[in-house]
């Protein structure tokens, strides 16, 4: 667990640390998560690393159980009146081991997705950490959609990844790196321009 958490935190500094480069401009950038900012995104990162399980399920209630509704004032709480501010609450949470109830690769999830959700639309390159990676594509790939997963997805093609030791068996091949399968399973379309196969018209 120390371990994971290890990854996390490394991949929590990383991002930051690009961060800090943006302009106001580039914080304003639409990112891969329809309707929110790169701006909105850090804020929603900083709203999960400070979530408990006990604090999810009173948000949860208040929202009437809708995830989109507790999602975005989850943004508005988090979301500072500046990218400086929000900025430095997102470097206050990066140590942190706390998380919604869920297991604990989704943590890796989180990093590695939304760190390109903000990444890809500004040509930001970064080298995650592999095992984060193929945890979390093997993570979305056996978690259905209605837990934030891509299992329905997944099962409809075989995955076969060149850089990776992780292969599915069933539908028509999509081959490619492990973060662009990730993404295409996790609904980020962007990157099916990194995947080859028949099965890429499938997820298309």
């Amino acid at each position: 667990m120390s371990d994971t958490w290890s990854i996390v935190h490394a991949e929590r500094r990383a991002l930051v640390e690009d961060l800090s480069q943006l302009t106001d401009a580039q914080w304003e950038h639409p990112s891969l998560c329809a309707g929110w900012s790169v701006h909105d995104v850090a804020a929603h990162l900083v709203n999960n690393a400070l979530a408990t399980p006990v604090g999810v399920l009173w948000a949860m209630v208040r929202a009437g159980f809708d995830f989109d509704r507790q999602n975005d004032r989850g943004v508005r709480r988090q979301r500072g009146a500046t990218p400086s501010e929000t900025l430095e609450r997102l470097d206050r949470v990066v140590g942190r081991t706390s998380g919604p109830p869920a297991p604990l690769d989704s943590r890796l999830v989180e990093e590695v997705l939304h760190g390109e959700d903000i990444r890809r639309p500004l040509g930001i390159q970064h080298e995650y950490s592999p095992e984060a990676v193929l945890r979390s594509l093997r993570y979305q790939a056996r978690t259905p959609r209605a837990l934030g997963g891509g299992k329905d997805v997944a099962r409809q093609v075989g995955l076969h990844a060149t850089d990776a030791d992780f292969s599915t068996s069933d539908g028509p091949e999509v081959t490619g790196p492990a973060l662009s399968l990730l993404m295409a399973i996790s609904g980020r379309t962007v990157a099916l321009e990194d995947l080859h196969g028949p099965g890429v018209a499938v997820l298309r």
